[in-house]
Formats: structure tokens, C-alpha cells, sequence
């Protein structure tokens, strides 16, 4: 299977960047997640989410490694974004998919829409999607991606692609509430939010930085559980 890395070489650059040079590169979150399907541990999800860049080279990189098992077969998901700072609209995306349903994906911003290409085991295909001023990306049994959407105040819609799922969804988000979460061994303070498009329905809950926290999916049984503690 053939792999285009202009993208995925492009945002592995900027994570090369050290964290500790304030001006060229700051981790925004990075952590751990717990994976379960229906109850049923499944894996994990370890990502990163970093600002680099000055002026109009800012830029916003996310990446991850999302290990799974499920019905006894593994999968590793390599989802990595580049994002237009502060809130995280999509300019580049690529993920690669290793073991079950392999698939490499890239896709670019180019003028009003998105551009991807798609790399199977059924060969080379072509998806298009409408670019919005704002439009955000979310992939399937991928955690950290929500958290472009921690500032969506109740009513608000918010254009999404979800690119290896071929579908683009407007999801409208619902009230905020605040509860209590425990995550690892400590309880924080959360803010869960509602998201829906139809009868696609997910939850997010938030901590107070915006960070993801915790993202249940009833459709599919997904359930992805902040496993690091936060401060």
C-alpha cells in the first residue's frame, strides 16, 4: 500500500520541536486514554496536542497512537493533524490505519473544500468535502481530536469531517453541565457537553483548560477514559 507523507512529514516536524522553547513550541495537552467497547476493554489511546510556530507559521499539531483489540483483531490508528490556531480549524490532516481495516489517508484544505486521497486494500480513491470558515476534524475511536470543540456553547453547530468514515456532520451542541469525574485516582471538576447530528449522539466532558477528559459514543458502545492525572 502506497503512503503519501507529505503530511504526516510535515506534522512529525513540528513535534520535533522542544517543548521547552517557549517561542517555538508549546504542549498544550498530552496524555493517555482507556479504551472500552460496550464495557469490554479494548486499548489505549496515547496522544500529544502542541502550538509551534510564530506569526502566520503558528500552527496547532496533534498526533496519537491508538492501540486496539477487538474481536481479537489488532489495529493501530495513527491519526496527525496540523490546525489553524487558537481554535483548531483543519488546514492538513493524515491518518494511517495498521492491521484491521488498513487504510492510508491523506487530506488537504484547498480553497472552499477538502481534498482527500485514500489508500486501501481496494485501491486509490477520492473524497471531497465542503470547507467552511470553520470546520473542525473528528476520526473514528479517536479521543483527543474533541478537543477542538471545547469552547461549542449550547445551540452552536459545528461542521465536522470524519475522514475515514466518509461523512461530514454538522454537530449541534447540546447544554453544559457540571459534575464531578474521577479520573485515575482523583475527581475533578467537569463540564459535559451533548454533541448531536440526527441520531448520532456523543459526549465529551471537559476539564476547566478545555482538556478532554472522558468521550462516550452509545451507537458504537465507545468509551474512551483519561487514564493520566491532570493538574
Amino acid at each position: 500500500m502506497r503512503l503519501d507523507l507529505s503530511v504526516g512529514l510535515l506534522v512529525a516536524a513540528a513535534l520535533l520541536v522542544p517543548a521547552s522553547a517557549t517561542a517555538q513550541g508549546i504542549v498544550v495537552d498530552q496524555g493517555r486514554f482507556a479504551v472500552s467497547f460496550r464495557g469490554a476493554s479494548a486499548g489505549t489511546e496515547d496522544f500529544s496536542i502542541r502550538r509551534a510556530g510564530l506569526g502566520r507559521e503558528e500552527a496547532i499539531f496533534a498526533n496519537a497512537t491508538v492501540a486496539l483489540t477487538r474481536e481479537g483483531l489488532p489495529q493501530e490508528i495513527r491519526p496527525l493533524l496540523r490546525a489553524t490556531p487558537p481554535n483548531g480549524v483543519a488546514s492538513e490532516y493524515q491518518v494511517e490505519v495498521v492491521g484491521a481495516d488498513a487504510v492510508d489517508l491523506g487530506l488537504r484544505r484547498v480553497g472552499r473544500r477538502y481534498v482527500a486521497t485514500i489508500h486501501s486494500e481496494i485501491g486509490e480513491e477520492q473524497r471531497e468535502f465542503p470547507a467552511e470558515p470553520d470546520t473542525w476534524i473528528l476520526e473514528a475511536d479517536v479521543a483527543h481530536l474533541y478537543y477542538f470543540l471545547r469552547d461549542a456553547r449550547e445551540g452552536s453547530v459545528t461542521p465536522v469531517v470524519v475522514p475515514r468514515a466518509r461523512i461530514r456532520l454538522e454537530l449541534t451542541a447540546g447544554a453544559s453541565t457540571d459534575e464531578d469525574l474521577r479520573v485515575g485516582s482523583t475527581v475533578l471538576r467537569a463540564r459535559r457537553i451533548e454533541f448531536s447530528a440526527g441520531e448520532d449522539r456523543r459526549t465529551v466532558w471537559f476539564d476547566r483548560l478545555g482538556r478532554v477528559l472522558r468521550v462516550e459514543i452509545p451507537a458504537t458502545g465507545y468509551v474512551a477514559e483519561r487514564t493520566d492525572v491532570l493538574r
